[in-house]
């Protein structure tokens, strides 16, 4: 598990801070990494990438010795249908809900305590969001995105 957290440029605009799970995480270079980005209610980190390229990935210990991990960089959106898209694609599972990838080239690498983070045990992956995509299939997917996921909250161009 993986937090994601975007900013737009207007001051007025909505932070957004987003968890990520599955099997969605692939480091490509010393520098570089991506994740799939799958369907959701919303498309803040998105569009704050489009408009700015800001993001920084952060990742807790829940067991062993108390560690943070925030990764900053630069991110670019990689939609299905791009020259990109297929050759990255091809290094995760495939999720019926994938609706872009998320490339960052990093530029901070910073490592903190995490004494405030509790420790917490895995007890496995959620199954709802699979289910979810396989009901709706992948036409109910696409209306879904256009009627959810074109814009962020704050009105920057998203997906669909």
């Amino acid at each position: 598990m993986f937090f994601v957290a975007s900013a737009p440029l207007d001051a007025a605009g909505h932070v957004n801070v987003s968890p990520k799970g599955l099997d969605t995480l692939r480091i490509l270079g010393c520098t570089t990494l991506a994740y799939l980005d799958l369907t959701g209610s919303g498309v803040e980190t998105v569009a704050h990438v489009r408009e700015n390229g800001r993001i920084v990935l952060m990742f807790c210990a829940f067991q062993g010795p108390p560690r943070i991990l925030r990764l900053h960089g630069r991110g670019h959106v990689v939609e299905p249908g791009s020259a990109e898209f297929g050759d990255l694609a091809a290094l995760f599972p495939t999720y019926l809900s994938t609706r872009s990838i998320v490339v960052v080239e990093l530029s901070r690498v910073a490592e903190s305590c995490g004494y405030g983070v509790p420790l917490m045990k895995y007890e496995g992956e959620r199954s709802q969001l699979q289910a979810w995509a396989r009901n709706k299939g992948p036409e109910g997917l696409a209306e879904y995105r256009k009627a959810n996921n074109r814009v962020s909250l704050d009105g920057l161009p998203g997906v669909g």
